[in-house]
Parts: structure tokens; C-alpha cells; sequence
């Protein structure tokens, strides 16, 4: 039998692994943020340093489109702040699983929080044994690759046009597509999934800013509660 040290280190060497897969939908999607951020006036050592210290995709993404539409700090920061608030979700059905995991983990694990190592890392803890290695080297991997690809994009940006002429803006949305597809086991979960990208298209259209977003996930989160409920409930009589 291994000892804690190696089986940890096993742990964390197949969470480095894990993303593999989405290597190629991450790297095209820092690539055009790094392009879009030299275009947007961002020098090449701001742009790797939003990247080192913000890593979060959207956000980064709206702050350089409205940093080019002349926003100020103060819009730029509550639209970001919408559209990273679905981390506070994200961060609640972790909960459950790393309740018992000291602050410090807790808090570097936060940093390396994203949609693609959430999906990973949940889909991984729903059929394992939640451990910290394991989500730790999801969240490096992904980590570095976003990283080292929006470096090479601020590299490229004053050579390449519109990051959209080469179908780069589409990466990110094939990567979410390749994530949550897996993760589809029954009805409820269909219902739900289709359920929250309806109300996104829908609030996209009426709602202001970004706040379809929560819109969506919100309602989706109820309907998905609900189900578990009423399943329940059914099955008790």
C-alpha cells in the first residue's frame, strides 16, 4: 500500500493530467485575450500580469473590450464583479466536499477556481474520494496553460488583426460544450442543463449587462433542487 506522500502525489500527478483534453479549447482562448489585451493598449507586462493575478477568462475578456470602449475603473469592476459571481455558486457546491480542509488550501484552491476545474473537479469528487492533490494539480494545469498562452498572445498581438477572423472567441464556448456533456446522467440533469441555457439566451436579450448570467444559474440551481426534491418526495410514499 502506498504511503500518504505517494498516494498524494498520485493524486495530484492525475489531476495535472485531467485537463489535458481541453488543453487546445484553453490555450485559443488565451491566445485571442492576450491578442485582444495589446489591442486594447494593455503593454505586454499588464496583460501577463492580469493573467498571473486575476485568472478568470470572461472577466479579463470584458475588461479589455471595455477598456478599448474608453469604461472607467468603477463599471469595469462591478461588471467583472457580475460576471465572476457565479463563482460564489461554484464555491457553495464545493463546500460540502472541502469543509474539512484547513484555510490555506482552502484559499489558494480559490484562486485556482474556474469553470474548467470546477467541472473537472466535481465530476472527479462526485465518483471519488474529494481529496485537495487531486484539484490542486487540475487547477495549476489549467492555470499554466492560460497563463502561458495569453503571454503568447500579447506577444502576437501587434501582428495579428481581429482575434475573431481566426474563430478563437469560439474556444472557450466548445471547451464549457466538451465539459458539461459527460456530466449529463439523467433527465433531471438534461432538464436543467437545457433549462439554464434558454434563460440564458432569454436574459442575454432583456436583461443589462452580464446579469443573465446569474440569472440563468440561479433559476437553473432552483429547478435542479426542486427535481431532487419532488424525486424524493416520491419516493418516500
Amino acid at each position: 500500500m502506498p504511503s500518504q506522500r505517494e498516494a498524494s502525489l498520485q493524486e495530484f500527478r492525475s489531476g495535472l493530467r485531467a485537463p489535458l483534453p481541453l488543453v487546445i479549447g484553453v490555450f485559443s482562448f488565451g491566445l485571442a485575450y492576450g491578442i485582444l489585451a495589446i489591442q486594447a493598449g494593455l503593454s505586454f507586462l499588464e496583460s501577463t500580469l492580469m493573467s498571473l493575478t486575476v485568472f478568470a477568462g470572461a472577466a479579463q475578456f470584458v475588461a479589455t473590450g471595455m477598456l478599448m470602449s474608453g469604461a472607467g475603473a468603477l463599471p469595469i469592476l462591478v461588471t467583472t464583479f457580475m460576471i465572476n459571481s457565479r463563482h460564489f455558486l461554484m464555491s457553495a457546491s464545493l463546500a460540502p466536499y472541502v469543509g474539512g480542509w484547513k484555510l490555506k488550501w482552502k484559499a489558494l484552491l480559490s484562486f485556482l477556481l474556474a469553470d474548467e476545474t470546477y467541472a473537472m473537479t466535481m465530476s472527479h469528487f462526485s465518483k471519488n474520494t474529494p481529496n485537495k492533490y487531486y484539484q490542486l494539480g487540475v487547477g495549476l494545469s489549467v492555470y499554466l496553460v492560460w497563463l502561458l498562452s495569453s503571454i503568447a498572445g500579447s506577444a502576437l498581438g501587434p501582428l495579428v488583426g481581429n482575434p475573431q477572423a481566426w474563430g478563437l472567441d469560439f474556444a472557450l464556448p466548445a471547451t464549457f460544450i466538451a465539459l458539461i456533456l459527460p456530466m449529463l446522467q439523467n433527465w433531471r440533469d438534461i432538464l436543467v442543463c437545457i433549462t439554464a441555457g434558454l434563460l440564458s439566451i432569454v436574459g442575454f436579450t432583456w436583461l443589462p449587462g452580464k446579469w443573465y448570467v446569474t440569472f440563468a444559474s440561479l433559476v437553473a440551481i432552483a429547478l435542479g433542487w426542486g427535481l431532487v426534491e419532488l424525486c424524493k418526495q416520491k419516493s418516500s410514499r
